[in-house]
């Protein structure tokens, strides 16, 4: 990466005029920026805020595979980064991009790190978020497994099941909630039970709009409709908010077959011999044609 003329020009005259600023690209596409400034700066169509008092630790880069770090911190403010907002895991992933500016002349930028926000830590009325390098994704296991269970997540572009289908999700109004977890319903008419097992369930308004969890049961329980997830979401919702409920999938080829008739884009191995037909003794027949060992 070439480092920016105009600005090399000015650090070498030794009397500077620089700061820092962050841009911040949430997963829910809202994008806020900040600076370590005493006065706002604008560039890339970003308004870059210097009443948030967020500034940066020492940056560690280096030139081989090790994962780039630093830290962030700042305060949380209603105007700024609201700590409802941490808590809900808005920022969890966030895309950011942090600049050495001269604040005479915002034409003389240039990146110093660019990588996603990672662990967030509050207390006392500010956060401390851990900056993760570009490096992070290669930490990622690669390849594909061999095992019976499909690897793929449905309605991805692996598995291509297309969930906006009739039949394959629903969105109701919640009618009872029980610690963000647990939803009840009258009724989910066409919908057999434990069909959104392994499914999500996404928050379509409210305070926890944009949020999602994994269905851990869905069953009927004193003629009503129950469906729980694995764990609480981290905004409060309401009876009234609009949730959305998508099919689930439990990875084995019966059901990509018979619930999604998906066969084709299946995959799992399901015919991989398991761990026990490595114990398995020679066949006394002396039949090897691959069927059955009686």
């Amino acid at each position: 990466m070439t480092f920016h003329a105009g600005l090399k020009a000015h650090l070498a005259t030794g009397a500077t005029t620089v700061c820092h600023a962050w841009r911040i690209r949430r997963g829910d596409g809202v994008v806020m920026g900040f600076t370590d400034h005493d006065r706002d700066l604008t560039f890339e169509g970003v308004v870059f805020r210097a009443d948030t008092g967020l500034s940066a630790l020492a940056l560690q880069q280096g030139t081989g595979l090790a994962v780039d770090n630093t830290e962030a911190v700042g305060a949380l403010s209603d105007a700024a980064i609201r700590e409802a907002d941490v808590e809900a895991g808005r920022f969890d992933g966030a895309e950011l991009t942090a600049w050495l500016v001269n604040w005479t002349d915002v034409v003389q930028r240039q990146v110093e790190f660019r990588g996603t926000l990672g662990e967030i830590r509050r207390a006392g009325g500010a956060f401390r978020a851990e900056l993760r390098g570009l490096t992070e994704a290669l930490n990622q296991p690669m390849g594909r497994v061999y095992q019976k269970p499909c690897p793929a997540v449905v309605g991805d572009a692996a598995c291509k099941v297309d969930l906006s289908a009739p039949g394959y999700a629903t969105e109701r109004a919640v009618e009872q909630v029980e610690d963000a977890q647990r939803f009840t319903f009258a009724a989910l008419d066409g919908f057999d039970f434990g069909w959104f097992e392994r499914g999500r369930l996404i928050v379509l308004d409210g305070a926890a709009a944009g949020l999602s969890g994994l269905v851990k049961r869905d069953r009927f329980l004193d003629g009503l409709r129950v469906v729980e997830l694995w764990q609480p979401l981290r905004a409060g919702i309401a009876p009234g908010d609009r949730v959305r409920l998508e099919a689930g999938c439990d990875k084995r080829f019966e059901t990509c077959r018979l619930k999604f008739g998906n066969a084709l884009n299946f995959r799992g191995f399901p015919d991989i011999p398991g761990e026990d037909w490595m114990m398995a003794l020679p066949a006394r027949s002396g039949e090897t044609s691959g069927g059955s060992r009686r």
